[in-house]
């Protein structure tokens, strides 16, 4: 059965605000109050997708000693890696600034490590043969920001390092501010200092930005900035970055260069996920894009994802993302396998569980954090999904609102062999010896924080209406609120006391229901509930219902749905 969820509905638009916003529909005033816009100007810049600060890259520290760097070294003909990670985000950074170098005609290659050989991150092993095939200087995209000792030992082999990352930075306890890998230069808004004033860019992001401030402000620039901005998107989705600020202005422009785009890779990848790149939105990304240039690094290695964005060959491009739409098959083969054992390894734990924890020789280590994911969604508590082998133990982590998973890991830093990552994903390696005692402290941070706290997840709600409001013109209102996902949800309503009319199960094992509802004029309105299948089977007479309103185009016919989220007897 599907979990009680708290419903939030936000306070009533202020008369003040309502004024302001007069010029907007009734329904669109009481969505941007909600969204914290109280005057029109704010309003507009939200909804046109304008920056309402300076987004100068130079603003960020590290941006000019990096431009400088880069700058020398295509004067001189120096061989340049950038060097990613193996995620949507670290992949579409790499071919991104991959792509603005050779542009300036620079010497440059992509670098992505393999998961399963190289671990997350810098590794010197990688810096060792890079410097040897003549490489003279190595830029991060998406990693490095908690990797000094590699810093140290690039600059030790004579090899300059530049770190861009989006990940928090370690804390100096001495100083109270971040604790810094030496590197030549280090770029992340989320250092100690910087002024940057959007902290929640992406790996992707913070790369655009690099790219910016390489290419300068003319026409030519634009124009190139615009082809990259494809990848932006994709990264910055995949990432789960928040949709607001300058992530939601880069993501709205590049779900418009997506439509338009000359990728081989893109077209390729949007046929085998049959999505009509003409209406590509961020959930495409989400549910069907980013896993499938995920899973070549969760399954073997990333390369081809690289290769896939990169590649200028329509019959390599048809070739690849063939290859990643089976591995995406076999991702989701596994992952289920994995969060079934997980689940009972998780519940043998103990009784109390405020963190879920589950590890097995077995496990895929491309696929724990899937699983811890699933394991958060469906009880509500942090999870660690870890694959353990001979020696040390690689584990990912997912959490909710109420746990930083990372501070809770920065906690525990002194037994681990390294760990990064957000408030609400983190992984982290640690010797095999010190597993136990990780555990048990993990947990225990989790009690003290969690154990006096109503742990349901919520659903906010934008306001409550009549199902009578709702009509197809809305649609058009709600389309300004786009890209909505994580951080810039879509808007939502709930409604009171519909009367069933129909009711069945759809799907694969019955998961889904579909409704047809009728409001108090006789309207009738057609509802999905993905994985509320089980509601069938009790179904009430009338519901009320917290519910998304969306177009529904299936087998070339177009109509409209309520997606619902949530219901309850009325």
């Amino acid at each position: 059965m599907t979990q009680d969820k708290r419903w939030i509905i936000p306070p009533l638009i202020t008369p003040e605000a309502d004024s302001e916003l007069s010029a907007f529909p009734v329904i669109l005033r009481q969505v941007l109050f909600n969204r914290g816009f109280a005057t029109e100007a704010d309003a507009r810049a939200y909804l046109n997708a304008k920056p309402n600060f300076n987004p100068d890259p130079f603003q960020m520290t590290g941006m000019r000693a990096a431009v400088d760097r880069i700058q020398f070294a295509i004067q001189n003909k120096e061989p340049i890696a950038i060097y990613g990670d193996y995620d949507v985000d670290g992949v579409t950074a790499t071919a991104l600034l991959v792509q603005t170098l050779e542009t300036l005609e620079a010497n440059v290659r992509g670098y992505i490590p393999n998961r399963f050989e190289e671990g997350y991150g810098l590794n010197n092993n990688a810096l060792d043969e890079l410097q040897a095939d003549g490489v003279k200087l190595v830029i991060t995209v998406d990693c490095g920001i908690r990797s000094p000792a590699e810093a140290l030992h690039a600059r030790t082999i004579k090899l300059d390092l530049i770190i861009t990352d989006h990940h928090h930075p370690a804390e100096d306890p001495e100083t109270g501010g971040s604790a810094l890998p030496d590197a030549l230069a280090v770029i992340n808004p989320k250092q100690h200092g910087d002024v940057y004033p959007d902290k929640d860019l992406a790996g992707v992001g913070i790369a655009y930005k690099l790219a910016e401030a390489l290419l300068g402000a003319n026409d030519s620039a634009l124009a190139t900035l615009n082809s990259l901005l494809d990848l932006v998107a994709l990264g910055t989705v995949a990432d789960l970055a928040p949709l607001v600020g300058e992530n939601r202005i880069l993501v709205r422009k590049g779900l418009r260069q997506m439509k338009q785009t000359t990728r081989q890779g893109l077209f390729s990848l949007a046929a085998v996920s049959e999505i009509v790149l003409a209406k590509v939105n961020a959930g495409n990304i989400g549910y069907s894009l980013g896993p499938r240039l995920n899973a070549a690094g969760r399954l073997k290695e990333a390369l081809a994802a690289f290769e896939l964005l990169t590649t200028k060959d329509v019959f390599r491009a048809g070739e690849l993302a063939q290859v990643l739409d089976m591995q995406n098959r076999e991702r989701q083969r596994i992952t289920r396998d994995m969060q079934k054992k997980a689940e009972e390894l998780a519940w043998q734990e103990d009784e109390e569980n405020y963190l879920l924890f589950a590890a097995d020789e077995d496990f895929n280590s491309g696929v724990v954090g899937l699983a811890a994911s699933r394991l958060t969604e469906t009880h509500y508590r942090p999870a660690i999904v870890a694959a353990k082998g001979a020696e040390e133990t690689r584990g990912s982590c997912r959490s909710i609102p109420e746990f930083h998973i990372t501070d809770a890991l920065d906690q525990c830093k002194d037994l681990l062999v390294r760990h990064g990552g957000h408030a609400a994903a983190a992984g982290f390696t640690v010797k095999n010896e010190n597993i136990d005692e990780l555990v048990a402290r993990l947990k225990q941070i989790a009690k003290e924080k969690l154990s006096s706290q109503d742990l349901r997840p919520s659903l906010i709600a934008d306001a409550e209406v009549s199902l009578t409001q709702i009509r197809p013109e809305l649609i058009k209102i709600l389309s300004y609120l786009e890209p909505s996902g994580y951080g810039n949800r879509d808007a939502s309503f709930v409604a009171r006391n519909a009367k069933v009319k129909t009711s069945r199960t759809v799907g694969a094992d019955a998961k889904h229901l579909k409704l047809t509802l009728e409001d108090e004029n006789g309207y009738v309105h057609e509802a999905i509930g993905f994985r509320l299948g089980d509601w069938k089977n009790k179904m009430p007479a009338r519901v009320d219902i917290l519910f998304t309103y969306e177009v529904n185009e299936y087998n070339g016919r177009v109509g409209y749905q309520l997606n619902l989220k949530d219901l309850k007897p009325s």
